[in-house]
């Protein structure tokens, strides 16, 4: 089945929430905010999307500036971090089997469906 993590209030994730919609998609949406993944999820969300876990991360956060931007942390390190602080968690992220887009731009979605 389909997830997406999604932020209400960001544009992208209703646009791509809009999109699977139209399409006719089952999908689960999961607000990450409110239940973030845990270290194991976003750890294989990471491996899915073939980066490395600083490329996930929304540099510019307030918490980002603040407690984050000058430091050198292990890829478990960001990880946790994104746990700790979701907000930090780039969105919208798209999931279909062992497949994952972060759907920037909404397009990247089309590829993994």
């Amino acid at each position: 089945m389909l997830k997406i993590y999604h932020n209400n209030r960001c544009t992208k994730s209703r646009q791509a929430c809009t999109l699977l919609t139209e399409k006719g998609l089952d999908f689960e949406t999961i607000e990450y905010l409110k239940t973030p993944p845990s270290v194991k999820e976003l750890t294989e969300i990471v491996k899915m999307l073939g980066i490395k876990p600083i490329e996930l991360v929304r540099k510019n956060e307030d918490i980002y500036k603040s407690t984050f931007k000058d430091k050198k942390l292990t890829d478990a390190e960001w990880i946790k971090a994104m746990v700790e602080n979701p907000v930090l968690i780039e969105r919208p992220i798209v999931v279909n089997g062992n497949k994952a887009v972060v759907g920037r731009p909404l397009e990247k979605v089309l590829e993994i469906l």
